[in-house]
């Protein structure tokens, strides 16, 4: 699995052919044995193939084309609905409306996410990771029903590959693993980490297009801005007290 997972690539065009259910569910089955907190599994899958529905989820993840062509959409959620379900059936009242759970259940839901990725792409399907799950999360919410105690944590566009595209690049390991104690970083230390990335010529010209200097003026100016982290951020808030996951 190693050798899949160095040559990866995110897939966002698909054939037309179909990911039938006897695969998915051996695939969905498999990744549940994914590590979990207290063995708890807190996470929900909603498997969309209706066409309708992927329409409607489009606007969610800003329109993305891949949510409406890929065969499947995966919607994992962070789930303590569940637990707090099976706790009422048997003489307990839960105690998980707080944030705390709700931290707990997103890593489970996550770790679930990247464990089928890689048994999908090693079956050779192709995968695309939406992070716009968390930008819009009151629509997917609302379009998927989902109760309190449910939240969306994290979206994949699923099918057989139609394309073949560049790998992207990746920083080296001694950007991100730091021995016994975390060692902040020393302007030469960005220096050395960042040149390959921003010397990439599609990089340089991401830049240009932009009419910025530096890469990351491009992520910081345009990309992903102070106004919008914050404004998605208050709107992420809402939908979690909504949810029940902040009282």
């Amino acid at each position: 699995m190693i050798d899949s997972i160095l040559t990866r690539k995110t897939i966002r065009k698909y054939k037309a052919a179909s990911v039938d259910d006897q695969l998915l569910n051996r695939l969905l089955t498999a990744a549940a044995r994914t590590q979990t907190m207290g063995n708890l599994q807190l996470y929900s899958v909603v498997v969309t193939r209706d066409e309708e529905l992927k329409h409607r989820l489009s606007p969610a993840h800003f329109g993305q084309p891949m949510v409406v062509e890929a065969p499947v959409v995966l919607t994992v959620c962070a789930d303590f609905n569940r637990t707090s379900q099976w706790c009422r059936n048997r003489k307990t009242e839960p105690g998980y409306d707080n944030f705390l759970s709700f931290i707990n259940a997103a890593s489970d839901a996550l770790l679930f996410t990247q464990t089928f990725c890689n048994l999908a792409e090693d079956e050779g399907l192709g995968i695309c990771y939406l992070g716009t799950t968390v930008y819009q999360p009151q629509a997917v919410v609302d379009i998927l029903q989902l109760p309190s105690l449910v939240m969306p944590i994290a979206t994949l566009t699923v099918g057989w590959p139609d394309e073949t595209p560049a790998q992207s690049d990746r920083l080296p390991l001694a950007s991100f693993v730091h021995a016994e104690t975390y060692h902040d970083y020393a302007p030469s230390d960005i220096d050395t980490y960042y040149a390959p990335k921003e010397a990439l010529p599609e990089n340089q010209h991401f830049v240009a297009v932009n009419h910025k200097e530096t890469l990351a003026q491009v992520f910081a100016e345009i990309r992903y801005t102070k106004r919008d982290n914050e404004a998605l951020s208050q709107a992420f808030l809402e939908t979690l007290r909504r949810q029940g996951f902040l009282g």
